[in-house]
């Protein structure tokens, strides 16, 4: 699958200094639009203070970052409202059901009625779950809970979904139709920013940023990473990374 070559997040000398600490040193990135971009790193490598930053929770201390084509000083609202976020918890509340969540969320992202009830319904019968909307979400197994909470997480059609670690505590096959939800949704132009510690999802990325102590230390295609380091898996890339 090839990515339009719009730019949809676009980062420049990024930095972000808590104190005397440098959290992200310098990143310069960008991603197109339809892309699966892998950010990965170790723990305490700046992921998620950049991913803070590209959703708009934080401002970067110095530097020129743009998310949908909105400036990430003056404009975060609109970046929040343009984006979806999907977390390693799942983001569902688990004492309401499948529709209540979808309901609830679209909601927040200012959807009418009939646009919540016409997106849940076109989710639900894409997930073959459209007999489950009114199942309290703690009664459905874990990997249904994930597929849900991504639709929930796309309900108002965004430019970008975020999904930190996303399959965390799920087998290899569910994580497996997982990314086929993923890629059927950047087929149709969705951009998914994706942080990962499973090396084997790594290899399912469009690009791959790997960040050590807060410097990306490299960034291209799995295949080219794997040449250039002369590793036969990401796994050994990272490796050889992380402890550089």
């Amino acid at each position: 699958m090839q990515a339009n070559q719009t730019k949809i997040i676009i980062v420049e000398n990024l930095v972000k200094k808590f104190g005397s600490f440098i959290a992200n040193d310098n990143l310069t990135f960008d991603v197109a639009k339809g892309e699966i971009f892998g950010f990965l790193g170790a723990n305490g490598a700046g992921k998620t203070t950049a991913m803070k930053i590209l959703c708009g929770l934080s401002h970067p201390s110095s530097g020129r970052v743009t998310v949908a084509g909105y400036d990430i000083y003056s404009q975060t609202e609109k970046i929040k409202r343009s984006i979806g976020y999907m977390s390693q918890k799942f983001s569902l509340y688990e004492d309401l059901t499948v529709y209540e969540n979808f309901r609830f969320y679209g909601g927040i992202y200012g959807l009418s009625r009939s646009m919540i009830l016409d997106q849940t319904q076109r989710l639900l019968s894409r997930l073959g779950m459209s007999d489950y909307k009114d199942r309290v979400i703690k009664t459905l197994p874990l990997g249904w809970k994930q597929k849900l909470a991504f639709s929930v997480a796309i309900i108002h059609k965004p430019a970008i979904v975020f999904l930190d670690e996303p399959t965390g505590g799920v087998d290899p096959v569910t994580r497996r139709q997982f990314w086929d939800l993923i890629y059927e949704n950047a087929h149709e132009g969705l951009t998914v920013f994706i942080t990962t510690h499973y090396m084997d999802e790594a290899e399912y990325c469009n690009r791959l940023s790997i960040m050590v102590d807060g410097r990306i230390k490299a960034l291209d295609t799995p295949s080219a990473l794997k040449e250039r380091f002369s590793c036969n898996s990401m796994q050994e890339v990272f490796i050889r990374l992380a402890r550089n």
